[in-house]
């Protein structure tokens, strides 16, 4: 078990380090990113870090003027709109991330046993950010390149799967376990829109994963009705929001598919029996799995109290040892 967002703004130890750096500079410092990874490793006893990055970071590294803004996300200055901009999308080179191949080896040396997750975003959800300038609500301005210039959305899927996947082979070249592709928006898509325009470049690169031989995980928030294309593209695990019980899931992925998940991470604010009684729900359910990593549905809200991850760990690992 592990926890999307572990190493984050829940950690009273996280903002005392991260206190007036940037988050892209953090994520761009080893000794910050080592720090900030091993912190809920030493606090919670999960079973696996978390590489401690944000999925804009390549995009940063090739040159994207692009921020992260508090309270906000992701901001790029200058969207990504036309061929013109597509065509600025240069290769990731491992040297443009050297950081993540230095980090990435401390972590491995000082987990020792303990695996190192690394990550990356999907195409799509890259895709928006850089189109809509930012968040979206509606993905108004992604899904009209994509209906309406299918040509130039597949050219730029392509170069952002390319992108993606150097990223992660530089942090499994560097030691990385597993590795998960977040799709967070791809619950936004139709089953169909998300078969046609966007699984053949997930899928690509899983497909050129497949000779790494570590575990591939395929994330994505609201996904229910598209878990059988996201089983589909080729990962070992897919993960599964709070919004599918897991043995409904279980019933929805390509056989020999474990799942991830799925515990609502607002459950986490309820007092602690009922936190109890649906974690053991989840690990019920579960069950139904050819596989289960326990998992929150999502991230860990910014405001959890850190000590109620901890006791959740504990009755995890209880439950799952008997």
């Amino acid at each position: 078990m592990w926890f999307m967002r572990q190493a984050g703004r829940s950690l009273p130890e996280y903002r005392r380090v991260r206190a007036d750096v940037p988050m892209l500079e953090a994520c761009a410092r080893p000794d910050m990113i080592v720090e900030i990874t091993m912190q809920p490793v030493r606090r919670h006893g999960v079973d696996a870090a978390i590489y401690f990055s944000d999925i804009v970071v390549p995009l940063k590294a090739i040159g994207v003027d692009l921020d992260i803004k508090p309270g906000v996300g992701p901001v790029v200055a200058d969207p990504i709109r036309d061929a013109e901009g597509v065509k600025r999308l240069r290769d990731l080179e491992p040297d443009d991330v050297h950081y993540v191949t230095e980090a990435v080896g401390e972590l491995v040396g000082e987990l020792g046993d303990t695996p190192l997750i690394g990550f990356a975003g999907a195409p799509f959800t890259l895709a928006s950010y850089l189109i809509e300038g930012g968040p979206s609500k509606n993905h108004e301005r992604t899904k009209a390149l994509m209906y309406g210039e299918p040509e130039l959305w597949d050219e730029l899927m392509r170069r952002l799967a390319a992108i993606t996947l150097e990223f992660l082979r530089v942090q499994i070249a560097a030691g990385a376990s597993a590795v998960q592709l977040f799709d967070s928006w791809a619950g936004a898509l139709s089953a169909e829109d998300y078969r046609a325009s966007v699984l053949p470049h997930s899928a690509w690169i899983f497909e050129r994963l497949q000779d790494a031989d570590v575990p591939r995980i395929h994330f994505g928030v609201g996904t229910g009705e598209l878990l059988s294309l996201l089983s589909e593209a080729g990962a070992d695990v897919v993960g599964v929001d709070w919004r599918v019980p897991l043995d409904k899931a279980a019933q929805r992925v390509q056989p020999g598919t474990a799942l991830q998940g799925n515990l609502d991470p607002a459950t986490l604010f309820a007092p602690w029996d009922v936190v109890a009684d649906r974690t053991r729900d989840v690990l019920s359910r579960g069950a139904a799995a050819e596989g289960h990593v326990f998992n929150l549905g999502h991230g860990v809200l910014p405001t959890t109290d850190p000590d109620v991850l901890t006791r959740l760990t504990h009755l995890v690992h209880e439950e799952t040892e008997r």
